[in-house]
């Protein structure tokens, strides 16, 4: 009974000093430039080793830390969000689990405990997305589980194409994948990569991740942050040596670019808070696909770091509004929160800054070095337009976030009595928000003590901060002249449907496939089953033998008429063949 009622407590105790533990152990690892590898041989079949191995080099340890770290303030944080839920204590065990199987991923090099890793990630966030259990919550669950299902479907055929190799092992294979240009390394490849594309929701597969946002507001946190969305990325890093020089990258790089706009815009037309802030995690995943595909693994893996933090903190400050809302999420109905809920709103607003890449926080000394390294790179016109332009479509809804919340005046102030909330929600929110503006700093002195070596000219290297002045003013007048409206008269509704549906994506996973299965069914059977099949099968043989039946049944009769007349018959066919 003490353990279910401090649970929030002893599970900050216990994930904090776990995430200072890996911290102190990945500096040791960095400062000594040594890996430690823990195999367990479980047994040998055709000479090929099964076997549990547990890599902790700086970066896995580095990654579990923050994992660590975030899931401690999310579970604390959780302690007062989901007081008022009858089952909060399957629901803290769940999110335990979650980032117990986070972890398992994290330090694994090895396919068969990658995909133990892999598919407690899934089912725990089915489980998770269904917590409300109404008929939302479960529909996003079923396109959660079902689209996942497709990325476990890559890695069960990766781990059989690893068996020809001799291992599961990817470490040790890596440059022989790289150099390798076999049919068979380029599918195993291929498998991967549609593995991660998945659970990183880079398209065609991204929607379900604005869907899982039925889940509550602790999860959504904990699941865009550091956790479920990010091990696509963080499989592909561990991946990148195999995937250098392949044609695999070229293609990453296009749909990541296109996730990314497609992200941008749908986060401008959108009114739902936690739905907005889950495109800005869409997008952001394909900032990291992108310069992933471009070669710069670690800038990647720098970028999802910095991003966890404040990701985390952005969807916290959302869970404060709308738990004090009453559940309302719609940003129309907010206004002037910063009179309110001044501590919310100057965290709320530091990660909507260093979103945007402003200056000094945490964004900024990620995405800064991640453009100038694009512009510096061989980009094709088509990448470089859809990667710039989507920079500044991230200040425009960052922006338009900023003007719905914070300007105006509160629409339900005679409804609702509004206030930052408790201590144990606020505590987390403000560890995180020491995060985001020094963690930038911190992790670049770490990882990167050779800066990179960038020369551009004067018009590219200003082009990143006037992308963003673009980008914040569009954002603005798109609130201020209420652009979306006059597209919408103009184009009859259909552009801004487009642009606002995510290009139509929910329906071409959900309706859009089942609908043309259905329709398809139902022609064939109409044309098939009910049609010439039952016509010369079940029902034409029943009513042929059931026809034969009446007909002998009506020649035993003994009906006088019928014999006369069978009489008359034979004597005409007797006197024709006789004479």
């Amino acid at each position: 009974m003490v353990w279910g009622v401090t649970m929030h407590l002893s599970s900050l105790v216990f994930f904090l000093g776990g995430a200072g533990v890996s911290f102190f152990f990945c500096l040791s690892s960095l400062y000594l430039n040594k890996v430690l590898v823990v195999e367990w041989e479980i047994f040998s079949l055709n000479s090929c080793l099964i076997e549990m191995v547990f890599v902790f080099d700086w970066m896995s340890l580095m990654f579990l830390s923050f994992v660590l770290l975030i899931s401690s303030m999310i579970l604390y944080y959780s302690g007062e969000y989901m007081s008022g839920e009858k089952d909060k204590h399957r629901f803290m065990y769940l999110v335990i689990f979650f980032v117990l199987s986070m972890g398992a991923m994290i330090v694994s090099p090895n396919m068969i405990s990658i995909l133990l890793g892999w598919d407690g990630l899934g089912l725990v966030s089915y489980a998770l997305v269904i917590y409300y259990q109404n008929e939302k919550s479960v529909n996003a669950g079923m396109l959660t589980v079902l689209s996942n299902r497709i990325g476990d479907v890559g890695i069960l055929m990766s781990v059989s194409m690893m068996f020809m190799l001799g291992g599961w092992n990817f470490f040790f294979y890596q440059e022989a994948m790289s150099e390798s240009g076999s049919m068979k390394m380029s599918v195993l490849k291929g498998f991967v990569v549609m593995a991660a594309m998945t659970k990183s929701a880079q398209i065609p597969f991204s929607a379900w991740l604005p869907a899982a946002m039925a889940a509550p507001t602790p999860v959504s946190a904990l699941v865009h942050s550091s956790t479920l969305v990010t091990a696509g990325v963080y499989l592909l890093i561990r991946f990148a040596v195999a995937l250098e020089g392949s044609v695999i990258q070229s293609f990453l790089l296009i749909v990541s670019c296109l996730t990314m706009f497609m992200a941008g815009l749908g986060a401008n037309f959108e009114y739902d808070l936690k739905k907005i802030i889950a495109l800005s995690t869409l997008s952001q995943l394909g900032v990291m696909m992108s310069i992933l595909a471009l070669g710069f693994f670690d800038l990647a893996f720098f970028h999802l770091l910095t991003h966890a933090l404040f990701k985390a903190l952005l969807f916290m400050c959302a869970g404060v509004v709308i738990h004090n809302m009453k559940d309302y999420q719609d940003i129309r109905f907010m206004g002037s929160l910063v009179s309110s809920m001044p501590l919310t709103s100057v965290c709320m607003n530091l990660a909507s800054l260093a979103l945007c890449g402003f200056p000094f926080l945490a964004g900024f000394y990620s995405k800064d070095l991640i453009l100038e390294v694009a512009l510096s790179s061989s980009l094709n016109f088509f990448s470089f337009l859809f990667f710039f332009l989507s920079v500044g479509l991230t200040v425009s809804y960052s922006f338009r976030l900023f003007y719905y919340s914070m300007t105006g005046l509160f629409s339900l102030g005679g409804l609702i009595c509004i206030f930052d909330g408790e201590e144990v929600m606020m505590s987390p929110m403000i560890v995180l928000s020491l995060g985001a503006v020094g963690s930038g700093a911190m992790l670049s002195w770490l990882m990167f003590p050779d800066p990179y070596m960038i020369c551009l000219s004067s018009v590219m290297k200003g082009l990143t901060p006037f992308l963003v002045l673009v980008g914040g003013g569009m954002g603005y007048s798109v609130n201020l002249v209420s652009v979306s409206e006059e597209i919408e008269s103009f184009y009859g509704g259909k552009l801004t449907e487009f642009w606002g549906s995510m290009w139509f994506m929910p329906f071409l996973s959900t309706l859009g496939v089942s609908s043309l299965k259905l329709k398809a069914g139902s022609y064939f059977q109409v044309i098939g089953d009910k049609g010439w099949l039952e016509k010369l099968g079940g029902q034409g043989s029943y009513f042929l033998s059931g026809s034969c039946s009446q007909f002998l049944s009506g020649l035993q009769s003994g009906n006088m008429k019928l014999f006369m007349k069978s009489f008359l018959v034979w004597m005409v066919i007797l006197a024709l063949f006789y004479f």
